[in-house]
């Protein structure tokens, strides 16, 4: 049935931003957060189980790295692929589907006998776990008032590092007992879980729905869940005054003067990405071959995303205070120091553990701030894409981070040597989204709204 053109309207982005965040938008929250929580686990899991399985296979330093990176290129070509898919057909069945996907291959991967076999398994799981990753965020975006927006996008990635982080906790007890595949197992089982939930729970972007004029009887329902004191007359559309136009997503990154923004983020996110990989494929490796133990080393390690938790949480507040630009760029800054400094700690546990919690306070909390300012910074009808297109390049960042890392040990490169050259690119990071806050035309391209919301 059609709408009279003279029929009621809404604007629903502004009606949106007027509201108060309520029970509704928690939901989707925690919802978008559980996702990036299984894909975080997943993600790291190979890492953590690193060591272990190098000794049960008998594999040289350094071997593991080709399996690291396929994993990685699937996330890659995962992201590309599903971003611009969901910014077309909706954010909910692209975010069930992908949960769906790398729950299964998870699963598959305990079947691996060789390096060969386990290559080809975190290939095809990293597809899935690449899809899923940008629609949580824009998600959340787009049910979020402009006041609160950065903020709530930051809170709920926190999931991926307490994916990461409960990963690193569970493979310390259970791989000792039960070997590497348990890992694995719960990494699948998990996923199937939640997406039983996802489907009856998830609702799909209000504001996507809105840009696109249909469903109106459903945008109504989904409005009544954020606020039941509001009612609207027969007939009413719902629309979002924003550019829609034709054409691939992609090509539009670099329309409208968002292109040299488009290339800044990149470079931030492929130089990001890069150094949390290799720290998170890493150091359990490296810090095991200094002569702290396995368990520890493993502990160690799961302190870098405990250290992203707490740094989201402070950044957020930072961010919404001075701005992301300064903030990003002086925890970008000081994330270089603190990775020099795991390399000069050595097996000095004590001085160790500071230094890779402080690493991974910076790093990954600027990446979760950068997450949040790519997702604003686009419109809604490219966000999906916008973000995935910039993790899609930010993993060509963090497949190189674990080869470069597995070269360098096979080359027995020192271990300071290694993390001084670890500190390079968040130097490189901070440089770009400094000239990305001084972008005459920035602000233009976000949007009053986004602007706000930073």
């Amino acid at each position: 049935m059609t709408t009279p053109a003279d029929a009621p309207q809404v604007n629903v982005p502004a009606l949106i931003d007027a509201q108060k965040i309520g029970t509704f938008q928690i939901r989707v929250a925690v919802l978008c957060a559980a996702v990036v929580f299984m894909d975080g686990f997943d993600a790291q899991a190979i890492g953590y189980v690193a060591p272990t399985l190098s000794k049960a296979w008998s594999l040289k330093p350094g071997e593991l790295g080709p399996v690291f990176a396929a994993g990685l290129f699937g996330l890659m070509l995962g992201a590309l692929a599903f971003s611009p898919l969901a910014d077309r057909i909706g954010r909910k069945p692209v975010i069930i589907f992908c949960t769906l996907w790398f729950g299964v291959t998870s699963l598959l991967t305990v079947t691996a006998e060789s390096t060969t076999s386990l290559l080809v398994w975190r290939f095809v799981t990293g597809l899935g776990l690449g899809g899923a990753m940008p629609n949580p965020i824009a998600l959340t975006c787009e049910y979020a008032p402009q006041r609160s927006r950065a903020t709530m996008i930051m809170v709920m990635f926190i999931g991926f590092s307490l994916g990461s982080a409960v990963g690193g906790a569970i493979a310390a007890q259970l791989v000792p007992s039960y070997g590497w595949q348990s890992v694995f197992w719960l990494g699948g089982i998990f996923p199937l879980l939640l997406a039983p939930v996802l489907i009856f729970w998830l609702p799909e972007s209000i504001r996507l729905l809105a840009l696109k004029g249909t469903r109106n009887e459903y945008v109504a329902r989904l409005i009544r869940a954020i606020n039941p004191a509001l009612r609207f007359a027969p007939g009413t559309r719902f629309i979002a005054p924003e550019e829609h136009p034709e054409g691939f997503p992609v090509e539009h990154l670099f329309t409208e003067g968002r292109a040299l923004a488009t290339v800044l983020i990149w470079v931030m996110f492929f130089t990001n990405l890069l150094v949390i990989y290799f720290c998170a494929t890493w150091l359990p490796t490296v810090i095991n071959n200094t002569g702290v133990s396995v368990r520890l080393a493993v502990i160690a390690t799961a302190l870098f995303q405990v250290g992203g938790i707490v740094g989201t949480l402070v950044l957020a507040v930072l961010i919404e205070r001075f701005g992301p630009y300064r903030v990003l760029a002086g925890a970008y800054f000081a994330a270089a120091i603190l990775i020099a400094a795991i390399g000069q700690a050595g097996s000095t546990i004590e001085l160790v553990i500071p230094a890779v919690f402080g690493a991974g306070f910076c790093v990954v909390g600027a990446q979760i701030g950068a997450n949040a300012l790519t997702a604003t910074f686009y419109p809604t009808f490219i966000r999906s894409t916008g973000v995935g297109w910039a993790l899609g390049i930010g993993r060509v960042g963090s497949i190189i981070g674990p080869l470069l890392g597995g070269m360098m040990l096979s080359l027995q490169w020192h271990i300071p040597t290694i993390f001084f050259a670890g500190a390079v690119p968040v130097l490189i990071a901070g440089c770009a989204v400094l000239a990305m806050g001084r972008l005459p035309k920035i602000a233009k391209h976000q949007g009053p709204s986004a602007v706000a919301a930073m």
